[in-house]
């Protein structure tokens, strides 16, 4: 019977301690995101944008980006809506062309709160996911 009642207590405190850290979480993500000041001069390898590479950031943009960002990269995709605050970034608004590709590469490179790290993608796809947002502007 004691056996029991302290595998109760460990999932109890297991389930508490998963709670606190997604409502930490999400409590540190309301804050303005800002990437770190290291980031601000990371420079973006990719001189050369052509169409095919355009066409390979989109592929990897739908595959990983649009459910959250939307196909415009507006914010609005479909699972924008069942995530908690902050929602996602609006690609072609005015706060994210104003920040510098090492910091729009470091915040996918990173996430935070609802966006997840995106490390495990290849540094060069990463650097074309910033380019193709750049392609956005206006859209």
């Amino acid at each position: 019977m004691s056996l029991h009642r302290g595998v109760l207590r460990m999932a109890t405190a297991a389930v508490a301690l998963a709670a606190g850290l997604a409502f930490g979480a999400v409590a540190w993500a309301q804050g303005e995101w800002k990437a770190p000041p290291e980031a601000h001069s990371l420079k973006n390898p990719i001189a050369k944008f052509d169409a095919k590479a355009k066409a390979d950031a989109k592929n990897i943009v739908e595959t990983n980006c649009v459910p959250c960002h939307g196909v415009t990269g507006k914010g609005d995709g479909p699972a924008a809506a069942a995530l908690p605050p902050p929602k996602p970034a609006n690609w072609t608004g005015d706060a994210v062309p104003k920040q510098t590709d090492g910091e729009i590469f470091w915040k996918i490179t990173n996430g935070r709160g609802a966006m997840p790290p995106w490390k495990h993608l290849p540094d060069n796809e990463r650097w074309e996911i910033v380019n193709y947002i750049r392609t956005l502007k206006g859209k």
